[in-house]
């Protein structure tokens, strides 16, 4: 039997459900290994084909979904004519809601969602994905190694042609800010406490503002190519920004409220959104 590898073969981007921390954004690389049979032409599986093929099954199953254990407490879904609603609360006892199209959540089994807990499902998706010769997938995911400051976020971006409209879908991203030329860990520690385990909302998209039991909600909503979106969760756990959540914009409200706060010094922000990819503003 042979073996072929392809590391970080894709991020997978998305939030997910914790029952104390709330909705979390997170990016987990993915690594995979193939056995098998050598094929005819000297191989157990072609290199692009894995790239895509494997790629896009284990894309599909969680990539900007928002991921839900199906033994979360006080779980409570039902189907509308507008999509799937959902409700739970944490471990405070706060209440969330989330209504979008099914395809836009995924379930695992358990009471919570880990690494340990979504590998079998990636695996036997990437397998329906390979050709017979192939015996065996296995799929490691990792985070990727931050030594300084980061932050995960959520968001939706209603105007997106793609994926990225689900309203609770999100990242792990680090940040790197310079101050005159220099960089400024102490800024970028500030930044990662602001935005830690943060729903980033547009004031466009927020609907209503709600209170129960002593409790501030806020109430988001917007009707996409995909279908209609809405999410209540608490305010506390939301910062609200006065345009889209794209990281450009995420890029430029960071520098423009640093040069604000400090008129007098240059600043470079350079924000990601997950792995290796975001954007830069100066101000």
């Amino acid at each position: 039997m042979a073996a072929l590898f392809v590391n970080h073969l894709t991020v997978l981007d998305f939030s997910y459900v914790h029952h104390a921390r709330g909705i979390l954004g997170e990016s987990w690389i993915v690594d995979v290994e193939l056995y098998g049979e050598l094929d005819h032409q000297g191989m157990v599986f072609d290199f692009g084909l894995v790239k895509k093929q494997v790629r896009d099954a284990v894309e599909s199953l969680v990539d900007h979904k928002l991921v839900l254990p199906q033994d979360l407490p006080g779980l409570a879904t039902r189907e509308l004519d507008s999509g799937l609603e959902i409700r739970w609360r944490d471990a405070k006892g706060r209440a969330y809601r989330h209504l979008s199209p099914l395809e836009a959540v995924e379930w695992v089994a358990g009471d919570s969602i880990t690494q340990e807990a979504l590998i079998p499902l990636l695996e036997d998706a990437a397998m329906a994905a390979v050709p017979d010769n192939v015996s065996r997938v296995a799929i490691e995911l990792r985070n990727e190694e931050i030594s300084g400051a980061f932050y995960q976020y959520s968001h939706g971006l209603k105007k997106h042609d793609g994926n990225c409209q689900r309203i609770a879908h999100g990242h792990r991203s680090r940040i790197k800010i310079l101050r005159n030329g220099k960089r400024d860990p102490l800024l970028e520690k500030a930044w990662s406490l602001k935005w830690k385990d943060i729903y980033l909302g547009t004031e466009e998209d927020l609907m209503d503002r709600l209170s129960d039991d002593g409790v501030d909600y806020c109430q988001f909503g917007y009707d996409a190519p995909q279908g209609r979106f809405e999410l209540t969760l608490p305010a506390s756990q939301v910062y609200l920004i006065p345009t889209d959540s794209t990281v450009e914009y995420l890029a430029d409200y960071i520098a423009g409220c640093l040069k604000q706060d400090d008129p007098d010094h240059q600043f470079e922000v350079k924000a990601y959104e997950g792995v290796m990819k975001g954007a830069i503003s100066q101000r």
